[in-house]
Order: structure tokens, then C-alpha cells, then sequence
């Protein structure tokens, strides 16, 4: 009753009050999924040439780069011909950030997304409201091919809960309408684990959604417990790769498939696993996908946002190594696919005191508060002892040493021990990846919770 009155009311009637658009969207989302691929490409091409115009008009950065490289939008033609312009390395994005702004929203309200992703490298984002909108309505659309449906509760393994960062309003509108629960991965102990299956339990969420770590060490600690009756709608993997043989625990726990959903915060939603689970449809009408300017292939990930106007990432290098595919899902669904995605991983750390932390969640309670640091990479030697790589910028200072062993002592205790070891750049795994956290005692300690 609650999931009917929050979808049919509350949501509809909140949307309108504060001019919200992204319920009309996702009504339009639902019906362009199915659209043929020749369409949602032409769409595509429509979308990608507004883009690029208003990016050589208004983003100094473009302006730039593309005279010198000899570009101009009006070359665009076809999609193919994208491959002519300069890719945008992320470097860019955090050293010239100000020059990716757009000068059209100088004096407009735009939201801002600060952001190391699991790369390690702080951003800085600014998302124009109306794109903000539309990525909403993507998200949504795809959470409900896992069989949630929107109104539902969620159950998140996640840390830094969003809605803490807007004190007593956001945690009232978490309780009446977002009605979500959450096992904080900063600090996991077996008693957090069971006071959690006590309230999922309690609510039965339509949605359980987190990090794929966090799901399989949830997942295994309800399978030591005998705990074997929370069934929920559907389960969304996203911020890393979701392995197999962690797929194969959650879906013989929670009884139900796994959903794998790539993005990151830069683009947000980047593809979804459909309910057929055979790769992951592009959210073709927020963000185009190549891959060394070819739309199939394996290579490196490059993505243009179509609908972020404020901050436009045009040929924007993640650093994943993915697999395009031009072949059609059974679903019916015209959108592409992403055949395979060898992202970025991280691994839990232990404390000396014998709690778990997610190296996903350390990236934003972490890696970015070093000022002055270009990007940043924590390896546990031992349960007391972490090696912390850092690749530091001009600001880098004696306050930012400071500030790096005060986030080791309020987050690790005060028996870590720490060393730190400065590089030029710290590379990708030859597979692509990009690791943030690497511990070589934590899958012991995990067998422990687990076994």
C-alpha cells in the first residue's frame, strides 16, 4: 500500500511542487528503449551536434583544443566523424576544469558533483538542472529492469549515506518518502551485518543496491547465519566489476538475479544490465560510448555527455577497458551494448581493531580531502601497516602531510601505521583496471565473517 500511495502521490506531487521533470522523462525513457538502433543512433547524431555547438560557443576549453586541432562542430556529419576531435583526459578535466565551464550558465543554479571516483583523481563537476533531470529518469528506467519498481523501498550497502549531508530535512524525507536503509560500509562489523538482515527483515525492500563487494560479504555473511528469507524485487551492482563467483553467492542468497550497472559520477549513468542479464544497454539517449572512435570494439572507454550543458564532457577517457558490441539483446530493446566491462576495483581494508572498510567508500571519505593531491592509491601491507602512493599537484604542502595523517587516524585508529610513497603516476593494471585500494590481508580476515 505505502509503495502504491509513494509511486501514484507522494513522488508525483513532490515532482510537481519543486518543478521536477523527471517523471515525464522516464515516461518518455520507457518508450524510446524500444525504438529500433538506427533511430536511437539518429538521435544520437541530433543530440551529439547540438552538444558539440554549444561547447565550441561557450566552453573556452573547446574553443581551444579543437582550433588547434583543426575541428570545428560543423564537421560533424556522422557519428563516425567524432573521432576526429581531440579525447578529453581526465587530467584536464582536474587541472583546466574552470575552462570545461560553460560561460552560458555563468549566473544559472547548477548543481556540483565533487567526485575522486575509484581512480583516485578528485573532479570536479558542474551539472546543468535539466540534465540533472534526465539522468534521474535513466537511473530510474534502468533500476527497474532489475524488478523494482519506483515507490519501492531500497536497501543500500553503501557509505556516507546522501541524505545525512542535509541534516534534519533530508533525514525526514528519507524517512516518509525515500523510505531507503542503510549498512554503512565505512566501519563493517558482524554485529552491523545482522542489526541490517534485522531491518531488511523488518521492511522487505523491493531493491537491495550497493557495491559488489559489499553485496557478496552481505551475502555470505546471511549464508553463514542460515539467514534465507529476505527476497527482494531485485538487486543493483554498480560502482565496480561484479565478478561471477561473487554473482553466483548474491543471487543464491536473495534468491533473485543481480543486476550489474556501470556509470560514474562524472556522466552518472554510463549502461545496465536489462532483465535478460547478457551485457549492459547504453543510456544512449544521456551519453554516446566509443571506443578509439569506433561504436564496437574493445579499447578504451570514451564517453560524450549529450545532456549536461553546463559542464559538456565531450570524448571524455574514463580509464576503463570495455567491449562495445553492435549485436541485439532478445529483449527487444534498440539501445547498445556493452559487452564486457573490466573496470576499476578496490578492495575492503581492515582496521586494527577488526572492522571493514570499503575501498569504494574511501575514495570519497578519504582521497578527497589530501589537498593537493593529484591522485591517491591506499595498499594495506598488514592489518597495522598501509602504504598510501600519492601523486601530488603544486598545492601539495606540509598541512596536506597533516591532513593525510589525520584521516589515517580518525579512520583506520591509532594503531595504523602508515608510510607514503610519491610517484609521477600511478599506472593501471595491465588488464585496464585501475585499483584504488589493494589489502593483502583482507580476504583472510573476510573468510573469517563469512566461512
Amino acid at each position: 500500500m505505502l509503495d502504491t500511495l509513494n509511486r501514484r502521490l507522494v513522488l508525483p506531487l513532490l515532482a510537481a511542487k519543486r518543478g521536477s521533470t523527471y517523471l515525464r522523462d522516464l515516461v518518455e525513457l520507457e518508450r524510446t528503449q524500444f525504438e529500433p538502433p538506427e533511430q536511437i543512433r539518429a538521435r544520437q547524431l541530433t543530440l551529439l551536434k547540438a552538444q558539440l555547438q554549444h561547447a565550441f560557443a561557450t566552453v573556452p576549453y573547446y574553443q581551444r583544443t579543437w582550433t588547434a586541432a583543426g575541428v570545428h562542430p560543423s564537421d560533424l556529419n556522422s557519428l563516425a566523424d567524432l573521432a576526429h576531435f581531440p579525447i578529453l583526459p581526465k587530467a584536464d578535466i582536474r587541472t583546466r576544469g574552470t575552462e570545461l565551464y560553460s560561460t552560458a550558465y555563468r549566473n544559472v543554479k547548477v548543481r556540483t558533483k565533487t567526485t575522486s571516483g575509484s581512480t583516485g583523481v578528485p573532479l570536479k563537476i558542474l551539472l546543468d538542472e535539466r540534465g540533472a533531470q534526465w539522468k534521474t529518469a535513466c537511473t530510474l528506467r534502468a533500476d527497474q529492469w532489475s524488478g523494482w519498481r519506483l515507490g519501492q523501498r531500497v536497501a543500500k550497502v553503501w557509505g556516507n549515506p546522501e541524505y545525512r549531508h542535509f541534516g534534519l530535512r533530508g533525514r525526514l524525507m528519507n524517512h516518509f518518502v525515500d523510505r531507503a536503509v542503510y549498512l554503512d560500509t565505512i566501519g563493517l562489523t558482524s554485529e552491523r551485518i545482522g542489526e541490517f538482515a534485522t531491518n531488511l527483515r523488518r521492511h522487505k525492500p523491493g531493491m537491495l543496491f550497493g557495491h559488489a563487494h559489499s553485496l557478496y560479504l552481505l551475502a555470505c555473511a546471511l549464508r553463514k547465519s542460515k539467514i534465507t528469507d529476505i527476497r527482494p524485487n531485485g538487486i543493483v551492482s554498480t560502482a565496480m566489476p561484479l565478478h561471477d563467483w561473487q554473482r553466483v553467492v548474491i543471487e543464491e542468497v536473495f534468491g533473485v538475479p543481480a543486476t550489474n550497472r556501470y556509470g560514474c559520477e562524472e556522466v552518472s549513468l554510463i549502461a545496465c544490465q536489462c532483465e535478460r542479464h547478457a551485457g549492459l544497454h547504453v543510456a544512449a539517449e544521456s551519453v554516446y560510448t566509443e571506443v578509439g572512435g569506433r561504436p564496437t570494439g574493445t579499447g578504451k572507454l570514451l564517453v560524450t555527455d549529450l545532456t549536461n550543458a553546463a559542464m559538456p564532457l565531450i570524448r571524455y577517457e574514463i580509464g576503463d577497458v570495455v567491449t562495445l558490441s553492435d549485436a541485439p539483446c532478445a529483449c527487444g530493446r534498440g539501445l547498445p551494448v556493452i559487452e564486457k566491462v573490466e573496470g576499476r576495483d578496490a578492495d575492503f581494508v581492515v582496521t586494527p581493531a577488526g572492522r571493514l572498510i570499503s575501498g569504494i567508500s574511501l575514495t570519497e571519505n578519504f582521497a578527497m580531502h589530501i589537498n593537493g593531491a593529484a591522485q591517491v592509491q591506499i595498499i594495506q601491507e598488514t592489518t597495522t601497516h598501509l602504504r598510501v602512493r600519492l601523486v601530488k599537484d603544486d598545492t601539495f604542502s606540509d598541512a596536506s602531510r597533516r591532513q593525510l595523517a589525520k584521516l589515517v587516524l580518525d579512520t583506520f585508529g591509532p594503531t595504523m601505521r602508515f608510510d607514503v610513497e610519491f610517484l609521477d603516476v600511478i599506472p593501471q593494471e595491465p588488464s585496464g583496471k585501475y585499483r584504488f585500494c589493494i589489502s593483502k590481508v583482507a580476504n583472510d580476515f573476510m573468510k573469517g565473517l563469512s566461512a
